[in-house]
């Protein structure tokens, strides 16, 4: 357990979740689930039932360096990885590549984002082990694969290949192709193959198959940060990451290396994922009335309405009438109705405001 290692990525806007996840406030660092613990906090002790706390390293904005000690009060300022500006995924796990590497040369890492929602923890538990089991004895880049439970265009999939590659656990597939969020007819027919997998994101490999993953096929990006090599862990290190930043692309690590690898595997499992990446993937979570509306809000009276979720501040007085698949959402001084079925248009919609409007509601 001593080699597993755990880097949550949390440096995200959530602009999909607007307009209660914004720039100063994003959603990890809320209670959207009214559990009593934000997403970061549910993520962190997650992920303690499986490795030690002093291995997990947290990546984020600099600008949430200091929301993030206050809610995880227990970990060290080594452990979080601030960037300077926002480039995507497959810097910040380069970054936290060299970080770990300057600990522990035989590192299995989890790299997971920190609003995800499971449902069955125990099952994940299981899941995150028996993946960093096959990691440590394989050069294998594994990512977990969910099985849809719907045709949601707002995904990337995975298809399987063959048949299950690893004797200690069928689940574990080759993958043939990663796809980007399809439209609605081709995740129908990904759902009626069989063949595809959600991707959740969350990702297992051994230090030395990432490291050997990045300067194979993404070497302009791991070259930058291997610059710094006698810099990490030294108080020259947030200078030279702020340099390295500036002139680092934007890039995912699915595009950037997962997509361009021979070696990657799934995992296909089932322990209750939501990205929370959407209203609706909050929707499909929450407890429902007789109508199929999933209501937050202690004075929310709704009439000939169903298939909605609204989320109104505790005092709001809101009366409803004739709405069906919507999304109604008040945060602060900003009101949202918005289609179920159009929320991905919802960071457009952001876009806009934050150009007509400013960047104080967003």
């Amino acid at each position: 357990m001593d080699n597993y290692y755990c880097v949550i990525m949390a440096g995200g806007v959530g602009s999909r979740f607007w307009p209660m996840s914004k720039t100063a406030h994003p959603k990890q660092f809320m209670d959207v689930l009214g559990t009593g613990k934000t997403l970061i906090q549910l993520t962190f002790d997650r992920f303690t039932k499986i490795l030690p706390a002093k291995n997990i390293y947290i990546v984020t904005n600099e600008i949430y360096r200091d929301l993030v000690h206050e809610q995880l009060p227990e970990i060290s300022d080594n452990q979080v990885l601030c960037e300077p500006a926002r480039r995507n995924t497959a810097p910040c796990i380069a970054y936290a590549n060299y970080k770990i590497k300057q600990e522990n040369e035989d590192a299995v890492i989890v790299v997971a984002p920190s609003d995800h929602i499971i449902l069955k923890e125990d099952e994940f538990v299981n899941d995150v082990k028996t993946a960093m089991e096959a990691a440590a004895e394989n050069d294998w880049l594994i990512t977990m694969g969910i099985r849809p439970s719907r045709p949601d265009t707002g995904y990337g999939y995975i298809q399987l290949e063959g048949e299950n590659v690893y004797p200690k656990d069928n689940r574990l597939y080759k993958v043939k192709t990663f796809t980007e969020k399809p439209n609605l007819e081709i995740a129908k027919s990904f759902v009626a193959s069989g063949d595809f997998l959600w991707n959740s994101g969350i990702f297992i490999w051994s230090l030395k198959s990432i490291m050997s993953a990045f300067d194979k096929h993404l070497q302009e990006v791991d070259s930058l940060f291997a610059k710094g090599i006698s810099k990490y862990n030294t108080p020259e290190e947030p200078a030279f990451i702020k340099e390295t930043y500036a002139v680092c692309k934007n890039i995912s690590i699915d595009y950037g290396v997962m997509e361009k690898s021979e070696n990657v595997y799934v995992l296909s499992v089932d322990f209750g994922w939501s990205d929370l990446g959407t209203w609706g993937s909050l929707y499909s979570i929450r407890e429902k009335d007789k109508n199929q509306n999933a209501v937050v809000g202690e004075n929310v009276m709704l009439y000939d309405t169903q298939n909605c979720i609204v989320h109104m501040p505790k005092n709001k007085l809101v009366v409803l009438q004739g709405l069906d698949d919507y999304i109604v959402v008040e945060q602060d001084d900003i009101l949202l109705v918005c289609r179920k079925q159009d929320e991905q248009k919802i960071r457009q919609f952001v876009n806009d405001v934050k150009i007509e409007k400013g960047e104080k509601y967003v």
